[in-house]
């Protein structure tokens, strides 16, 4: 029997070939697509990673802002703390009452206020300036008069002559109501005359009135404290009053005003502008 030698070599050729097969590289379209996969997952990895550094930076920046914001709210509070407070310890200090503080500084500023306001319709500083000359020596000459005590020791003295038989203690006041509600009625009804008799009916009531009132002030014995309070609160009221006496007087020029928020000088040159390119063009062709 004869050997089977091909038969067997070609067996164990067959046998000694691998049984896996490789794997087919991937196509240049996947190697790209995945690239740019990558890619767009690497620029979000960065874009919520710069998100994530925005957010932390603004909630930083709202914190330095909220406390930089508590920090001006408690210097304008100790700002108000010390006027409001400075403004009573005055009036407790000058003129011996925490009231006064509060009646004169809120006359203060509304002073100020008053100055800032007739300052925007054009009231020169110097008619400000004079006015506060004029008002400081009115307030200084009524606060000496009632510091003193002038008015009423005067009417003790009238009093003495008129009424020598009343009670001391209610003459002088009697005295100056009757005679200033008197005199200040009688003058309020002359110049009421030329409105009509209602009118001078009312300026003779009125006139009384504030007679009456002057009366009550003047005859009063008042303190030295009292007395340069009322100097202080008279001036107070005087200043805004003769400053803003001319513009009371002539009224708010509304033209004025509007021509300082409009550019006069701007228009004017444009037009010259306009003027020097229209004379410098050459004209257009009749048709």
């Amino acid at each position: 029997m004869e050997p089977d030698g091909p038969a067997e070599m070609d067996t164990s050729a067959t046998r000694d070939e691998p049984n896996e097969t490789r794997a087919d590289p991937p196509s240049l379209r996947a190697q790209i697509g995945a690239t740019v996969s990558a890619i767009k997952r690497l620029v979000r990895a960065h874009v919520d990673l710069a998100r994530a550094e925005f957010a932390d930076i603004l909630d930083e920046l709202k914190r330095m802002v909220g406390l930089f914001a508590a920090a001006i709210g408690m210097l304008v509070l100790v700002a108000l703390l010390l006027l409001i407070g400075g403004l009573l310890f005055l009036g407790e200090w000058l003129f011996g009452s925490i009231g006064w503080g509060v009646l004169l500084g809120t006359f203060l500023l509304l002073d100020v206020a008053a100055v800032a306001i007739l300052l925007a319709l054009e009231t020169s500083s110097g008619r400000i300036g004079r006015a506060f000359v004029v008002s400081l020596v009115i307030g200084v000459a009524v606060g000496l008069v009632f510091g003193f005590d002038l008015t009423h020791r005067g009417w003790t003295a009238i009093g003495e002559q008129v009424l020598p038989d009343f009670d001391p203690g209610w003459r002088p006041l009697l005295v100056a109501v009757v005679a200033l509600a008197t005199i200040v009625g009688i003058l309020g009804f002359v110049a009421g005359i030329r409105g009509g008799i209602g009118t001078a009916l009312g300026g003779l009531v009125g006139g009384a009135l504030l007679g009456v009132l002057f009366g009550l002030v003047t005859g009063i014995s008042l303190p030295p404290t009292v007395g340069a309070a009322l100097g202080v609160l008279v001036g107070l009221i005087a200043w805004p009053l003769i400053a803003g006496r001319d513009l009371a007087r002539k009224g708010v020029d509304g033209e004025a005003i509007k021509q300082r928020f409009v550019p006069s000088q701007t228009m004017e040159l444009t037009k010259e502008t306009i003027e020097w390119v229209r004379a410098r063009m050459p004209l257009a062709p009749k048709s």
